[in-house]
């Protein structure tokens, strides 16, 4: 299912719910309503009103834990806010080889029988009613509701609704519940599916730090070890604190100040290697120095700007990092004066048209901060053949989900 089909599917569950799971609090509460005229009525609105307003804020109280995916924990916290919402006398949900939560009385008894209706219902994967036949005399247990939960690998389990007696109106709801109960696991698994792939652009950023960089680091480190060791310990600690930074696996957001200390790092150890031939400018304005952004989404721009700058164009490199306050937004930039690139061929790269191991690292972060931001907020570049390169990132400084050590947050 497609995530378009699944934003339309939401608002239209909500109104189903609204509409159809009436059969219990709800027609109590318009039943229970306060006299016309009073003053409770004009501040909050009619029965009808209220009562929608009822079941939407039940509803969006269920929904997050059932993000998570189908599991005891959220289970139990969602069977807590639905049974009351359908009025039902018990509620069971259910995976493919267990009860997962009951909520209601009779679960001592009716629980191992719950089991051979999901068996069932993973054949037929249709919903169905039922007599309980429960011997129990004080049981109120007589009558039941089963419908599946669905994702993308087919029925994932099962809501069974518990009622004291045969009601039209609660297969309608259960069947229901169950169709937003499954949007909500298939949100969730849209969710795992976009937070693997971008663990996966994390670890391809990763890989592009150069073997031949890690080479020639140690190697202009052991240089320094006779003629000036106080300097060669300095790099050492350096590269140290670099790879520690890159090769992290707490969080997929950082601050810009500690993406800047890496940079920083990073062109330590290129002038250990490259000596006077590299030049660089770092503006920086304090207040953003807080800013939450992506993970490595500045290194591969100042390992390109060397890679042209220097290692391309075999003269001086003068790299500029400026980082500046714009209102809403931080706006970082990287500068170089190297060899530069056709505009054609930098459209075909961010594209994924070029060689496969060309402009992977600018396309990762091209690609990463439309994830988190939107289309609005991929890469600038200025850049043409012998005139150098600018590329400009620009990131909202308040971005709900994005946070130091946070994980991935992807934009609808």
């Amino acid at each position: 299912m497609t995530a378009q089909t699944l934003t339309a599917l939401v608002p239209a569950g909500l109104a189903l719910f609204a509409a159809g799971v009436g059969g219990g609090v709800l027609l109590g509460r318009l039943r229970g309503g306060a006299r016309r005229g009073e003053r409770s009525d004009l501040d909050l609105g009619t029965p009808v009103e209220r009562a929608t307003f009822h079941t939407l804020h039940t509803a969006s109280l269920a929904a997050p834990p059932l993000r998570a995916g189908l599991t005891e924990d959220t289970a139990r916290r969602a069977v807590r806010g639905l049974r009351p919402l359908l009025g039902t006398e018990a509620l069971c949900l259910a995976d493919r080889g267990r009860v997962l939560a009951w909520d209601g009385p009779g679960g001592g008894h009716h629980e191992h029988r719950v089991m051979a209706r999901v068996d069932a219902l993973l054949d037929s994967g249709r919903s169905q009613s039922f007599r309980t036949e429960c011997e129990h005399p004080g049981c109120p247990l007589r009558w039941a509701v089963i419908a599946p939960l669905t994702g993308e690998e087919g029925v994932l389990g099962a809501l069974v609704a518990y009622g004291s007696r045969e009601s039209a109106v609660l297969v309608r709801a259960a069947t229901e519940v169950a169709r937003w109960v499954s949007v909500q696991l298939e949100l969730a698994e849209l969710d795992r599916s976009r937070t693997r792939l971008i663990e996966a652009e994390i670890r391809a950023l990763r890989a592009q730090i150069s073997p031949h960089f890690i080479y020639n680091s140690l190697a202009a480190i052991a240089s320094f070890v006779r003629t000036d060791p106080e300097r060669a310990r300095e790099l050492l600690l350096e590269f140290a604190d670099f790879t520690r930074y890159s090769f992290r696996r707490h969080g997929e957001f950082t601050q810009l100040a500690d993406e800047l200390r890496s940079i920083e790092q990073y062109l330590a150890l290129a002038g250990a290697r490259f000596g006077d031939r590299l030049k660089v400018t770092l503006q920086v304005a304090p207040e953003v120095l807080p800013v939450a952004l992506p993970f490595l989404c500045l290194q591969p721009l100042v390992e390109n700007a060397v890679k042209h700058g220097l290692e391309d164009s075999g003269t001086e490199c003068r790299i500029t990092i400026a980082a500046r306050d714009a209102g809403a937004e931080a706006v970082v930039s990287v500068e170089d004066n190297g060899v530069g690139m056709d505009p054609g061929l930098l459209r075909a790269l961010l594209a994924g048209r070029g060689p496969a191991s060309s402009g992977i690292g600018l396309r990762n972060v091209d690609e990463r901060l439309r994830q988190v931001y939107g289309d609005a907020y991929g890469l600038v570049i200025e850049t043409g053949v012998g005139a150098g390169m600018k590329v400009i990132v620009r990131v909202p400084k308040y971005q709900a989900g994005v946070h130091p050590g946070g994980g991935p947050r992807v934009h609808p």
